[in-house]
């Protein structure tokens, strides 16, 4: 993974304190850390997660309509 070096041949105008590089060194290592953090089966949790979220919203829609269906047929 690239990792992101701070130039300090030029003085910042705020100080001496470059606050958007030093940002920008934390961000960078922090996805570098992500990235080696990943596990061979990242892909595979991935897509079991977002096939979870759309069988879930479809299983509400569903207890849904038959929740109405039910309760449509008990008043007639």
């Amino acid at each position: 993974m690239t990792t992101f070096n701070i130039n300090t041949h030029f003085p910042s105008p705020v100080g001496g304190i470059d606050f958007v590089s030093a940002d920008t060194a934390n961000l960078a290592s922090h996805m570098s850390h992500c990235a080696h953090s990943r596990s061979r089966f990242f892909t595979f949790h991935a897509t079991l997660q977002s096939t979870g979220v759309m069988v879930c919203s479809h299983l509400v829609t569903v207890a849904a309509l038959v929740a109405i269906s039910l309760s449509l047929i008990t008043l007639a």
